[in-house]
């Protein structure tokens, strides 16, 4: 080999030398691949094709550590964290992934990093009828009674749309639904909008990002709007979503918490196209946007 050859070898990997040290990774043993957990059809957070804003951020987060995206899917239900982050593959005695994208912030089965997200539950109900003029919780309150008592509210049992039912006196307008139920591809969005279509409910109370989905999937003569709720004094409606890590990781925690920490726009306009609703730091709630509903 000509030494001029050697001489650009060598620079050549001196330079790949240098990049690869540059990229934070995780283990030694998954250098290269950054390794999620997720749902396999729990839209809008993930899905298998890609689609949930969960794996956008995940595809985005992947891209700028320089590494390969893989994911090890299980329903994010009980036993989730056990099955994934916490299992190890039986072949390679590795674990199976390393960060779950959307837990709650201080989530006690894992380490949480810095919140990315701030939502809240919010309303989902037609654009038009008799609840067109509705613009807040309170204005819902206000409708004569005879309309307010026939309407049907969809709540999830456990939530905080259950508190507020019973806080003003409308347990008996409320459909009520389990959290989780023996069918895996049964979740919030899939029963909200099955009834809110089929007229069974005439609206719902639903966590933010759900809420904003399926008004972006219902637009034009059948539009499908959001009201969100504003933070409250006595029933907790918002919530702060981390990144979730095992215990003792606390470098890979770090590289985490800087990377959400230097990219939050680049985070919120992912959120925002889903038209999830957000509040801001000083506890102001932006106006969500429409999502695309192709998206």
């Amino acid at each position: 080999m000509g030494s001029g050859v050697r001489r650009a070898t060598a620079v050549s990997l001196a330079c790949a030398c240098a990049v690869a040290s540059a990229v934070p990774t995780l283990a030694e043993d998954s250098r290269g691949t950054l390794k999620v957990c997720a749902d396999p059809d729990s839209m809008p957070q993930s899905n298998t094709n890609g689609e949930g804003y969960e794996n956008r951020i995940a595809a985005k987060l992947a891209s700028d550590l320089g590494q390969r995206l893989e994911y090890t899917f299980f329903p994010q239900r009980m036993g989730f964290v056990r099955n994934t982050l916490r299992q190890k593959d039986e072949s390679t005695n590795q674990y199976k992934c390393d960060v779950i994208i959307g837990v709650p912030k201080g989530y006690e089965l894992t380490a949480t990093t810095k919140p990315y997200m701030h939502s809240t539950y919010a309303m989902i109900l037609p654009a038009r009828g008799g609840l067109s003029k509705v613009e807040s919780p309170d204005d819902l309150l206000k409708l004569p009674a005879e309309q307010l008592r026939a309407l049907k509210i969809g709540v999830f049992a456990r939530s905080p749309a259950v508190d507020w039912l019973l806080r003003n006196k409308l347990l008996d307008q409320g459909v009520f639904y389990a959290q989780q139920t023996g069918d895996i591809h049964e979740n919030p969005a899939v029963i909200v909008e099955r009834d809110l279509a089929a007229g069974t409910i005439d609206l719902a109370i639903a966590w933010g990002p759900v809420a904003g989905y399926l008004a972006g999937r219902h637009s034009g003569s059948d539009a499908w709007r959001i009201v969100a709720f504003k933070p409250d004094p006595t029933i907790t409606f918002d919530y702060e979503i981390s990144m979730g890590v095992r215990f003792g990781e606390k470098e890979w925690k770090d590289t985490l918490d800087a990377w959400i920490a230097s990219h939050r726009g680049d985070i919120n306009a992912i959120l925002s196209s889903y038209g999830i609703p957000l509040i801001t730091d000083n506890g102001n709630q932006t106006a969500p946007a429409v999502k695309d509903s192709t998206m």
